[in-house]
């Protein structure tokens, strides 16, 4: 399994993001190829000094290889220029291969 994590600062306006991302971004990004999960949530941070993202967004995928061509297609594509049009906070991205360490149970 490999997952896709998008962190997305705070934007200027809140209300309008959580519209913007619940009623176009998400179908957007459902309609990328391979996608097999797609969870959303707004973090709060443990560290009082430093704030948290405003919300992270994780995407599994088979592979890294999977991945790649589901954002590579016309709908991932799609859903990456949508978030230019609303993450006025900023997004970073970043992923990685899932490394189940779960203790034996």
């Amino acid at each position: 399994m490999h997952r896709l994590i998008v962190q997305y600062g705070q934007p200027t306006d809140p209300a309008e993001f959580d519209q913007h991302y619940r009623d176009v971004h998400v179908g957007l990004a459902q309609a990328i190829p391979g996608l097999l999960r797609f969870t959303v949530g707004h973090p709060r941070s443990m560290d009082p000094i430093a704030p948290g993202p405003y919300l992270i967004a994780e995407l599994d995928f088979e592979s890294a290889d999977a991945m790649g061509a589901g954002m590579g297609s016309e709908a991932g594509r799609a859903a990456g220029a949508d978030v230019a049009t609303f993450a006025t906070g900023g997004a970073s991205m970043s992923s990685f291969d899932l490394d189940d360490v779960s203790p034996a149970g």
